[in-house]
C-alpha cells in the first residue's frame, strides 16, 4: 500500500503549508491504520522531520501521482 507523508524539515520552525513538503512510502500492508502507524515510525526512526501528516493513497490517486514529474517512493 502506498502512503503519503506530509513533513516540514525541522522541528524548530512552526509549520507552514508553504514549507511542507511530501514523499512517498511503499509498505507491506493493507491495514490503513497499522501502515499510517509503520509509516511514522519509519520517518521517526530514519528523518529529523516534523510529520505533519500520513495520508494512504487509493490505487486511482496513486496512479496520479505517478504521472507527475516529481513522483519518487522513498526507501530508507
Amino acid at each position: 500500500m502506498l502512503f503519503k507523508v506530509f513533513y516540514q524539515e525541522t522541528k524548530k520552525r512552526s509549520p507552514k503549508r508553504e514549507t511542507t513538503h511530501s514523499l512517498y512510502l511503499e509498505l507491506d500492508t493493507t491495514d490503513v491504520r497499522q501502515g499510517v502507524i509503520q509509516a511514522r515510525e519509519i520517518m521517526r526512526d530514519n528523518t529529523d522531520y516534523h510529520v505533519e501528516f500520513i495520508d494512504a493513497i487509493s490505487d486511482e490517486q496513486a496512479a496520479y501521482e505517478r504521472e507527475s514529474e516529481g513522483f519518487n517512493i522513498t526507501t530508507f
